[in-house]
């Protein structure tokens, strides 16, 4: 029984990237999609990149964003900022070598530096100090703010 979900995610993955390939938004489905596939939801990236770049192999990545963007998280309002350019290392439940975002938190930025993901919880590392919330707070990718929509 537990391999019909696993097959039904697989299949929803497929179509979510081949829609990706020929889609005007391509980067912004094939990214996302990408995270899916690592265990990661949606909601972590913005949705105003330009390009990505994974590689498969020893799992660093690149992403692009038109401008710095700046969104308010949930569920704790957090106010964090992404970079022109973020950069990292992703492998199944595990971002490190993060750079290129922050977060606002007692009166000060810090860098976000990795996430874990059990499923169920995300924890955002931020140097020797790290914090929990739940992943289902991360569903939907958020747009920038002051930015309008290009759909």
């Amino acid at each position: 029984m537990a391999a019909k979900p696993l097959l039904i995610f697989t299949i929803t993955a497929c179509i979510l990237r081949n829609v990706a390939v020929s889609s005007p938004n391509s980067t912004l489905t094939a990214a996302h999609a990408e995270l899916l596939e690592y265990g990661f939801p949606v909601g972590l990236l913005p949705a105003n990149l330009q390009a990505y770049d994974l590689n498969r192999t020893s799992g660093d990545f690149v992403l692009k964003l038109d401008d710095t963007c700046r969104i308010t998280l949930p569920p704790d309002n957090y106010l964090a900022t992404y970079s022109k350019k973020v950069t990292g290392k992703i492998v199944e439940n595990r971002i490190a070598g993060l750079d290129g975002i922050g977060v606002r938190a007692f009166f000060r930025w810090w860098r976000i530096s990795g996430i874990r993901s059990n499923g169920q919880d995300l924890t955002f590392e931020v140097g020797y100090i790290t914090k929990s919330f739940p992943s289902k707070d991360f569903d939907e990718s958020l747009e920038c703010e002051g930015k309008r929509s290009s759909s």
